[in-house]
């Protein structure tokens, strides 16, 4: 009799559990969302239209000048004139400065004395070889002095013009380093000439559109000191090497404007316009789904949002090409996909 209770004990608590666990299901199915096969879901769309597409890619960069040098004498003294202020305009050969000479021609003049006496001891010795007074060898040696001396001349010359300092070339003297009478050394800075007739833009362009680029080109160049005036570059140089991040240096060389002078350090951009095709079919980027490799859309077709596989080409900052799987005038999904599987009805907006 025990174990029959115990029995139907067991028998009754595997019952209620039972009937539990199914009530829990059904409750939690209740809760469940199912969605409504009629229910319509809002959408926004855009037609597949053909379209003129141009790519603008903005390089940015600074402005270099076209020649800068740092002035040098290759000779030491005192500088006894220095013509020249920051600022100034100067042409090439303009005297920059002038460092003391006056123990470089005492030097010479005591070498033409020197000079004088070798000649007129060549005069004696032909003389007297002709009468075989004196051994030819005499008259060898003060030809020789000679020689020796006016090479002597020919260095302190040297020397005395090295004393004269001038621009190699026209530009703006952008710093003076020294002062007169200050004493300098050989190869020690006194000014620096920068030269901004022309400028370089050197602009930073990634690997992907290095291409675009070619030596000789013709370029717009903008400014944001005129932001109303582009300016006409020409490209002079193309990187042959790039650096880490797969950056090459371009060179665009710019006139300078005297109506709108630019300055080296200024920022200047380029717009480079790649016309990429006309009339082509295409979507607004909103409207591609997936990855650049397989992208996909929702388009409407009798109500319901259709899955498609495409293939897209150039881009732009607002549309993708379509080359594959799409005809014009087809109405593309560019809103509320997140909401849509392949057979959706949607309620185009």
């Amino acid at each position: 009799m025990k174990r029959i209770i115990i029995v139907l004990v067991l028998v009754g608590t595997l019952g209620l559990t039972a009937w539990t666990l199914l009530d829990n299901k059904e409750k939690v199915e209740a809760k469940v969302y199912k969605p409504d096969a009629d229910l319509k879901v809002g959408v926004r769309t855009a037609s597949a239209e053909l379209r003129n597409l141009s790519e603008e890619t903005l390089f940015l960069g600074s402005f270099l000048p076209n020649r800068e040098v740092e002035i040098r004498p290759q000779a030491g003294g005192q500088i006894t004139q220095l013509p020249i202020e920051e600022g100034q305009l100067v042409g090439a050969n303009r005297l920059i400065a002038k460092l003391d000479d006056e123990q470089l021609h005492y030097q010479i003049e005591a070498l033409q004395v020197t000079l004088e006496g070798y000649q007129n001891d060549v005069r004696r010795y032909e003389a007297l070889v002709k009468g075989d007074a004196t051994p030819a060898i005499n008259l060898e040696r003060a030809q020789l002095n000679i020689r020796a001396t006016e090479a002597q001349i020919k260095q302190l010359k040297k020397q005395i013009a090295n004393t004269t300092v001038t621009a190699p070339f026209s530009g703006i003297v952008t710093q003076k380093m020294v002062e007169k009478g200050s004493v300098v050394s050989v190869g020690s800075p006194i000014a620096k000439i920068t030269d901004i007739s022309s400028l370089k833009l050197v602009v930073d362009v990634p690997e992907k559109a290095i291409n675009q680029f070619r030596v000789g080109q013709s370029l717009p160049i903008e400014t944001e000191v005129y932001p109303n005036v582009r300016f006409t570059g020409r490209v002079t140089m193309i990187g042959s090497e790039g650096d880490a991040a797969h950056n090459y240096p371009v060179q665009i060389t710019v006139s300078n404007s005297g109506a709108n002078p630019l300055k080296a350090g200024m920022y200047g951009s380029i717009a480079n316009m790649n016309k990429l095709k006309t009339q082509t079919l295409s979507v607004p980027r909103q409207a591609i789904m997936g990855s650049a490799k397989a992208p996909q859309v929702y388009v409407i077709e009798n109500g319901k949002a259709v899955l498609k596989t495409v293939e897209i080409g150039a881009t732009t900052n607002q549309y993708y090409e379509i080359t594959k799987g799409l005809k014009a005038g087809d109405q593309v999904v560019t809103s509320g996909q997140i909401n849509l599987q392949n057979g959706t009805l949607v309620n185009a907006q």
